[in-house]
């Protein structure tokens, strides 16, 4: 019966936020504001990194390359979410809940070990300035900017392979996009061994990367408090504070969404979880690094001035 029942599951259907049916109407209004602000926000930041020349450098290239994947990210998620709220969600097909779940973990991945290179750049720059133009070369980026989306993309490969293998009984997904967990649970087959190898996975593209980071800063932290002056010291951490405030945030809501124990928390926890990453956390980029960092507060301004007087 088990067989017969999947091979009719041809498409799913995304549950969304069903438990607060009260307040769809209310999340649609918040969350479709937050997702144009973190749209225009990142379309900004991409455009006066290439506009300023001043921005033309190491740091700021990953920072665009970042916009650019947290962009294609919440594209990849938050409209079916938004339409699900005002009651216009349609099901799902195999085919599509495949390819969101692969844009999903490419991209997610891809943006840990992206903000790695960041804090790479930050270690060599504070840590070795006076090599850093010869080891931060472009062919150095390119080479860090390829082997993060490289390492988003093999893992997402395998990852849909081994989750769309499984036959399907129920199509019914306790989720507001096709995440792995919610939808391996509609299996009709035992998947302890699937959730054991997808917690190794999760693991290792959260806690490689994340480590590398806090080494980085335990180093950088250590070079800046040899510092002589007081003026010295700040401006050294001033120039990590914005990514740091960044990578705290994305590593915290990563690790406890992906690396909690599985029952742990109700579905309406694990949903307002995932709205943390898929919904805040790509506004906070265009936010901390427009607040936060000097370099694009004045770029953007000098950008606005020219404007005006045109």
């Amino acid at each position: 019966m088990k067989r017969a029942n999947y091979t009719l599951v041809s498409e799913f259907v995304l549950q969304g936020f069903s438990s607060f049916h009260e307040h769809k109407l209310t999340l649609f209004v918040v969350f479709s504001a937050l997702y144009f602000l973190t749209l225009a926000g990142n379309v900004i930041i991409v455009m006066i990194i290439s506009i300023d020349r001043h921005l033309h450098t190491p740091m700021y290239f990953f920072l665009s390359m970042l916009s650019i994947s947290e962009t294609i990210y919440t594209l990849v998620i938050v409209p079916r979410m938004l339409a699900s709220l005002i009651g216009l969600g349609q099901p799902i097909s195999l085919g599509g809940c495949a390819t969101q779940m692969f844009f999903f973990i490419m991209l997610a991945i891809n943006n840990c070990f992206l903000l790695t290179a960041m804090g790479y750049d930050r270690y060599v720059a504070i840590c070795n300035p006076l090599r850093y133009t010869v080891i931060m070369n472009k062919r150095v980026c390119t080479q860090l900017l390829l082997g993060a989306c490289s390492i988003g993309l093999l893992v997402a490969i395998i990852q849909i392979s081994a989750v769309f293998r499984l036959p399907f009984c129920d199509k019914e997904v306790a989720h507001y996009f096709c995440d792995i967990r919610p939808v391996m649970k509609l299996s009709c087959e035992d998947t302890a061994l699937h959730d054991i190898i997808n917690f190794i996975v999760s693991s290792l593209v959260i806690v490689v990367p994340m480590g590398l980071v806090f080494i980085s800063y335990i180093l950088i932290i250590s070079t800046i408090l040899k510092i002589a002056s007081t003026e010295g010291r700040k401006k050294a951490f001033a120039t990590c504070a914005s990514h740091l405030t960044v990578v705290i945030v994305h590593y915290g809501c990563a690790s406890i969404a992906y690396l909690k124990p599985k029952s742990e928390n109700t579905r309406d926890q694990d949903q307002l979880i995932s709205v943390t990453y898929t919904v805040f956390t790509p506004l906070l980029n265009p936010v901390v690094y427009t607040l936060r960092n000097k370099e694009v507060k004045d770029a953007l301004h000098c950008a606005i001035g020219k404007k005006s007087l045109t």
